[in-house]
């Protein structure tokens, strides 16, 4: 099956991320064939700045390498490689409705965050089909909260091939795990935009002081506490393995302990996670050539993937190119 998602370069790389989506991509390079590009075009509705995106988009190639994604099982590419995608989506906008665009609820999120309401924004949703589109994606995995955007592409698809009467798409379907969505430090779902993030790759203080910083309650440290509705216990179940978030459930449900005892071993997990990682990043960190070998080589072969799509959407709708 051919997987494809996407990741923006606007921020460094948190635990929404990797919990929501890249853990599944590393997972499922030995199951499936995985499409996994650098959002830099979407970025630009939120990073401005020619060389921080540079930066960034190197940033995440990294993150991804250090974290065992592997070039020879997994393509992994910026979106600008694909230039194709950018001429999907204008196809794309002729044949779909303002009113579908208008109900995106990320859009209306992020401007009620205080996002400027962009062009860019707002289309936003059309972009996205396109990226899924073009390599003929069987499913995304995502965040349970970015699902209404896999359900706009297949409309989107769907408005093509009943526009043109054709069938040239395959129809995504959303891929989802356990962890859809991960609490931030305010207990407000972990996002960039909102500036409540523990970053996968941050060193060790800077990490345990934004844990042991977690919204929490007033619940005295005698009373019993309820796991399913604490930011920390949240966290803690991701990285504890069954056994032991079991006891920790049991532990908040008995009462006399602390959040603070939860915050410790939250940060010692962390640790445990990610500190090998790190690590691979600093010395990945140090070959530029190989960063960009990878980036290059994954675009052109998903480049090749995209020609062929759009040779049969250029056909359908009646676009003639010189070459």
């Amino acid at each position: 099956m051919r997987l494809l998602s996407g990741v923006q370069p606007s921020g460094k790389l948190h635990l929404g991320n990797y919990f929501g989506a890249m853990r599944q991509h590393i997972e499922n390079q030995d199951r499936h064939e995985c499409f996994i590009f650098i959002a830099n075009y979407h970025a630009l509705t939120t990073i401005q700045d020619a060389k921080l995106l540079r930066e960034l988009t190197r940033d995440v190639a990294l993150d991804y390498l250090a974290l065992g994604l592997d070039p020879a099982k997994a393509l992994l590419f910026r979106q600008s490689d694909v230039p194709e995608v950018c001429e999907l989506a204008w196809i794309l906008s002729t044949v779909t409705g303002k009113g579908l665009l208008e109900r995106a609820v990320s859009y209306k999120d992020k401007t009620a965050k205080g996002l400027p309401a962009s062009m860019g924004l707002f289309s936003y949703p059309i972009l996205q089909a396109a990226d899924i589109l073009i390599y003929r994606s069987e499913a995304v995995p995502v965040g349970k909260d970015q699902v209404q955007h896999i359900e706009m592409t297949a409309d989107m698809a769907g408005y093509f091939h009943n526009t043109y009467a054709c069938d040239v798409f395959v129809m995504p379907k959303a891929m989802l795990n356990e962890a859809a969505i991960v609490p931030g430090v305010d207990g407000e779902k972990m996002s960039k935009s909102y500036g409540n993030t523990i970053d996968i790759f941050d060193e060790p203080g800077p990490a345990k002081k934004k844990i042991m910083g977690l919204k929490t309650d007033s619940t005295p440290v005698a009373e019993p506490k309820n796991p399913d509705t604490c930011n920390v216990f949240a966290l803690l179940r991701l990285f504890a393995s069954n056994e032991e978030r079991a006891e920790w459930a049991a532990r908040y449900r008995a009462g006399g302990m602390g959040y603070g005892d939860a915050k410790k071993r939250l940060a010692e997990l962390y640790e445990e996670r990610f500190g090998p990682a790190r690590e691979r990043r600093r010395k990945l960190a140090a070959d530029a050539g190989y960063v960009e070998d990878v980036l290059a080589e994954c675009g052109r072969r998903a480049r090749a993937v995209a020609e062929g799509v759009m040779e049969d959407v250029r056909k359908a709708c009646g676009i003639v190119t010189a070459g």
